[in-house]
């Protein structure tokens, strides 16, 4: 496992760019999916400064909070509900530019204005949710989704423990 992580600078994509090989080399040596989550939550959160950057795992048919970066989190979220149910239930990155006008948003922190939610999956099932908040509306775009889809096969890429 890398010791150290280096912050990218630069644009969002070099910055995403340079952030994938290291995000590859934590999590390439460690089975455990739950120790990958919070390292990767951890890097992606201070590469970008985004206000919430976490995992939900589906446990027993209902998506629970997993290792985070950010202020106090919502514990447990049914299929289809909010951004992260609706990922989870249609197996596909959710982006929402303003989570005000996305019907049934569950506001967890007031603060967070707009969302990225990208499904793992393992064996064609979602087996957690990637879900990243920002502060400030339009934040995340196709750039986000292509890289954030490769975090997310990066963690699902080996057998992993659950």
């Amino acid at each position: 496992m890398a010791e150290q992580f280096d912050i990218p600078q630069g644009t969002k994509e070099e910055r995403y760019e340079a952030l994938l090989p290291q995000i590859a080399s934590v999590v390439e040596d460690e089975p455990d999916l739950i120790a990958n989550m919070a390292n990767v939550a951890s890097m992606l959160h201070e590469a970008f400064g985004f206000w919430w950057t976490g995992f939900y795992r589906v446990l027993d048919g209902v998506l629970v909070l997993g290792p985070f970066q950010g202020p106090l989190a919502c514990t447990r979220i049914k299929l289809g509900k909010g951004v992260c149910g609706t990922a989870w239930q249609q197996a596909a990155t959710v982006v929402v530019p303003d989570v005000d006008q996305f019907p049934g948003h569950i506001a967890c922190s007031s603060a967070s204005r707009s969302e990225i939610v990208v499904p793992l999956k393992q064996a064609g099932e979602v087996v957690a949710v990637l879900d990243i908040d920002s502060a400030e509306l339009n934040t995340f775009d196709e750039v986000d989704k292509c890289y954030l889809e490769q975090v997310a096969a990066l963690l699902v890429a080996k057998e992993v423990v659950s």
